[in-house]
């Protein structure tokens, strides 16, 4: 999610688009959200790690 949301981030930029700027953003901070409470250990959405 992560990986997504910079790779929307660079074309969001580069082409002058800004929903995919703003769809990048928001995917890079979920991902990274999930990612750093996953590394904590804690359970989301059943699993105990994301990715």
């Amino acid at each position: 999610m992560v990986v997504l949301g910079v790779i929307l981030l660079i074309i969001g930029y580069a082409a002058g688009i800004s929903i995919l700027w703003t769809i990048g953003i928001l995917l890079v901070v979920l991902g990274g959200i999930l990612w750093l409470l996953g590394s904590l250990g804690h359970a989301i959405g059943g699993r105990r790690h994301y990715w």
